[in-house]
């Protein structure tokens, strides 16, 4: 069993993170420098996207306004939003290697932000109830 083991053992090393994979830092963080993001550090670096800081400034009309369709529109945006800055969309598994190299972190924060946002605008903006004297 000594070979199998041996070989195993190198197999497991040549698929944790590898200094090979540092190209995937250059490419999605080329600023990055060595330390390891954490969730709350990719949240900061999601809202700093064009495309959220519009859609938090589109959220805070449209809960000023109190405007339904305004709402509706902005939690769409989110969704989308969502879905573009976290990279869902890709397959070529860049994201994951850059995940494993440590330059960018979770986004589950985000996400768990831009739902709360997305609720508490439907929730602030829907219309009131009517009594029925």
């Amino acid at each position: 069993m000594g070979p199998v083991r041996r070989r195993l053992i190198t197999a497991a090393t040549l698929l944790g993170p590898a200094p090979a994979w540092a190209d995937a830092c250059t490419t999605v963080r080329p600023g990055w420098d060595g330390a390891e993001v954490t969730a709350l550090g990719e949240l900061l670096v999601m809202f700093q996207t064009p495309l959220v800081l519009i859609l938090v400034l589109a959220s805070a009309l449209a809960v000023r306004l109190r405007h339904e369709l305004g709402g509706v529109a902005v939690v769409v945006g989110w969704s989308i939003a969502t879905y573009m800055v976290t990279g869902w969309g890709n397959s070529d598994g860049l994201r994951q290697a850059a995940m494993a190299e440590g330059c960018v972190g979770s986004p589950a924060l985000f996400i768990t932000v831009a739902v709360a946002i997305g609720i508490g605008v439907v929730l602030y903006t829907a219309p009131k109830a009517r009594r029925s004297e």
